[in-house]
């Protein structure tokens, strides 16, 4: 099984995913936008994660690789692969399949409950009525045509959508551990201007061990997710 993934920035990669995807059996392969733009071909991958990143869908003068990376995003989707998009990824999701993106009326940077959707169809991934998790964000997007919400919060009506069996988009990130949180921090710092729903650094790292044990275990449950359902 091949595994690939698209990474915008140095530091926003896999984390807790990467330690799935080797006890799964995935071989593991990327591009990483800010080397190179190569893309691979579409047939020989089995599952794609879009990361995320502090640029916007919208970037495609500043960033023309945005319009290959969407198309790539629609083409797995269309063939019914495994793609899961995380903050930027799902805003990439949203936008490859013809959604909207544009600012939130808030940032959301820290650890904030999202509430999730009550669902019965058990194609569907479903999230608990409320958990906390880590979110660095400041747009959203509109649901694309034919997806289901999975989760919502007070700060962004949109946290996660679910595109037939095989497409999951979130807006949080369930991947962060301790390093890679601590990347985020130090290189995005100037944006932690506390407000409602932005905490400060010393907030961020004050979560228990826990916090990032729970998240990686859902992030765990959406893969085996994508995996079993398109099996």
């Amino acid at each position: 099984m091949h595994a690939h993934y698209f990474q915008h920035v140095p530091f926003e990669g896999l984390g807790s995913i990467e330690s799935w995807l080797e006890k799964a059996g995935y071989r593991i392969t990327s591009t990483k936008f800010f080397e190179s733009d190569d893309l691979p071909d579409t047939n020989t991958i089995d599952l794609l994660v879009v990361m995320g990143g502090p640029m916007s869908v919208n970037d495609e003068d500043m960033f023309p690789w945005l319009a290959r990376e969407k198309q790539f995003i629609c083409d797995m989707i269309g063939s019914g692969k495994p793609v899961l998009g995380i903050c930027l990824g799902a805003q990439l999701i949203a936008s490859a399949m013809g959604a909207k993106v544009y600012r939130n009326p808030v940032k959301e940077i820290g650890w904030y409950p999202i509430n999730g959707v009550s669902l019965t169809d058990r194609s569907i991934f479903s999230f608990p009525a409320s958990m906390e998790v880590f979110h660095w964000h400041g747009e959203t997007f509109d649901l694309p045509a034919g997806a289901i919400r999975l989760a919502g919060s007070k700060g962004c009506e949109n946290q996660a959508f679910q595109i037939g069996r095989s497409a999951i988009g979130l807006q949080f990130h369930l991947e962060t551990t301790p390093e890679s949180a601590g990347k985020m921090v130090f290189h995005c710092r100037d944006e932690l201007i506390p407000s409602q729903y932005v905490q400060t650094e010393e907030e961020i790292f004050s979560v228990k061990p826990e916090n990032y044990q729970t998240i990686n275990r859902m992030m765990d449950n959406i893969l085996t997710f994508l995996k079993q359902n398109n099996e």
